[in-house]
């Protein structure tokens, strides 16, 4: 039996799903237990309570490994990137106590304890609070990852098909590597059956510069919007105003700070195998059709 954190959201449901056609029981913890199940009876869900440890540590109790996904994208509210390395850490506490074999954890590519971006320090203070725990770990580091429902790419292609005009932030020559999220989560699950510590990046076998990724979404979707550029300040101020409209978190000025710096290409060989183009055509005819909300998924 294994515990997936997220099971009913994005990358953990892809997790799940591999455990599953695995002949793998599966848990999940979510802070919308609710929510309607895409497995239907296949995967127990239970609320992820932070402040209740002891409750936790029942959950995860005969568990294998537990695979974690949780993180924010943003601070909100009272819910800051400190709150989370916080929760992160009593997640692990529990897992501790319980008696939890491994524990595989999704962090970010080029994450670092001492960046200035608060999303990628945050994830590798996590990084730290797993490798000193005395658990037995991997962390899987996804550079850009896609798939049809995701903030990113979906949106882009939704953003292309109805605005006239689409703004790149900065040059649009620094890199980002896109990784299937199929790929991260058999990474993950492999992962899962070793022992040994591991930290690996899941970056797709495609380099792309954004200008190129933009440019590709176009063609593919049919669009005529043109393209122009502008400083991650204006880009930031646009999506914030965008953001106002669609009730929702288009983009942060972090996110735009570790795009434009190349953080989302890895250092390492590939490790992904499904290439962005082929899979851009594959999904043309719907991608980009509805808007994937972030408030909706993780905050409604």
């Amino acid at each position: 039996m294994d515990v997936v954190t997220g099971a009913f959201s994005f990358s953990g449901k892809y997790i799940a799903a591999r455990l599953l056609a695995a002949d793998r029981q599966v848990r999940t913890l979510t802070r919308h237990p609710q929510s309607a199940s895409p497995f239907g009876e296949h995967v127990r869900a239970f609320p992820i309570d932070f402040d209740d440890v002891a409750g936790l540590t029942e959950i995860l109790r005969g568990a294998d490994t537990l695979f974690n996904t949780y993180w924010i994208r943003s601070p909100r509210g009272d819910y800051t990137f400190e709150r989370a390395i916080a929760n992160t850490e009593a997640l692990l506490g529990a897992a501790r106590a319980a008696g939890v074999r491994r524990v595989v954890q999704l962090s970010v590519s080029n994450a670092s304890p001492s960046s200035h971006l608060p999303y990628f320090k945050g994830k590798g203070v996590t990084e730290e609070k797993l490798t000193s725990s005395g658990l037995s770990y991997a962390i899987i580091r996804p550079t850009l990852i896609y798939a049809r429902e995701d903030v990113l790419v979906n949106n882009i292609a939704w953003l292309l098909r109805r605005l006239p005009l689409f703004v790149i932030p900065g040059s649009g020559r620094y890199t980002l590597q896109p990784v299937a999220v199929e790929d991260v989560a058999e990474l993950a699950v492999a992962a899962s059956d070793s022992d040994e510590a591991t930290v690996m990046d899941a970056a797709g076998p495609d380099i792309l510069t954004f200008d190129e990724l933009i440019g590709l979404v176009r063609e593919a979707v049919g669009s005529r919007a043109r393209i122009a550029h502008a400083s991650t300040r204006v880009t930031h101020r646009l999506g914030s105003l965008l953001g106002v409209v669609l009730h929702d978190t288009v983009i942060t000025r972090g996110e735009l700070d570790g795009l434009t710096e190349g953080l989302l290409t890895s250092q390492a060989p590939p490790t992904g195998k499904r290439r962005f183009e082929a899979w851009l055509s594959a999904e043309a005819e719907s991608l980009g059709t509805s808007y994937t909300s972030e408030t909706r998924r993780n905050w409604s």
